[in-house]
């Protein structure tokens, strides 16, 4: 027969459609973060807008057990969202990039498994991506704090992390090869200068018989 479960839409759409600032807005994150389409960003702006609104309720202080409901929305926040002390008006400075940047797709890019989004989210897709050691195929997976340190590759690693190097490891070889590559060539045709001969002129009296 099915199950009886009523779904429930996991994303709002905007009030208008057409408006070109919010168009242009959108469209930078879902280039930025290798986003399919807009119901993925519309699904990130709904879960903050949701959680939003029970801030503000909570803040304006009506309905009944405000502080059980304070507790349970702020564990939840810190879970994912916001890392120490987390209070209700930190909620409501959250921005959607804050829950974009909780995505698997962007974890993956972050810790140095993928070089762009559209790799990662390829990755994900074909099942090279696991999450506490269990496969996870949905980029769009909100991943906690405590489980991101469980986000590895599931089986044989496509890609090695690349270490992060230290600013003086990397900068000062550098500095000292090209000191040298300036140096070096100027000695070399100050030598050649000297070396080469002076060429000979012709006599005058030569010159004066053919003329």
């Amino acid at each position: 027969m099915g199950s009886a479960k009523r779904l429930r839409k996991l994303y709002e759409k905007p009030m208008r459609l057409w408006d070109k600032t919010r168009i242009e807005e959108e469209g930078k994150l879902v280039d930025s973060y290798g986003l399919r389409n807009m119901r993925e960003l519309w699904r990130a702006q709904t879960m903050l807008r949701r959680i939003r609104r029970e801030a503000r309720a909570l803040l304006s202080g009506n309905g009944e057990n405000i502080e059980q409901r304070s507790a349970k929305l702020l564990s939840r926040v810190k879970s994912f969202l916001i890392r120490g002390e987390a209070t209700l008006d930190g909620v409501l400075g959250l921005t959607t990039s804050d829950v974009i940047e909780r995505r698997l797709q962007t974890i993956v890019v972050r810790k140095g498994m993928a070089t762009t989004p559209t790799q990662a989210r390829q990755f994900i897709t074909h099942g090279h991506i696991a999450v506490d050691g269990h496969k996870v195929t949905s980029p769009g997976h909100i991943v906690s704090f405590v489980g991101e340190a469980g986000v590895e590759w599931y089986g044989k690693p496509l890609i090695a992390a690349k270490p992060v190097e230290s600013v003086d490891a990397v900068e000062e070889p550098a500095a000292e090869a090209a000191v040298e590559a300036v140096e070096e060539p100027a000695v070399d045709a100050e030598e050649k200068v000297e070396a080469k001969p002076a060429k000979k002129e012709k006599p005058v009296e030569a010159v004066e018989e053919k003329a």
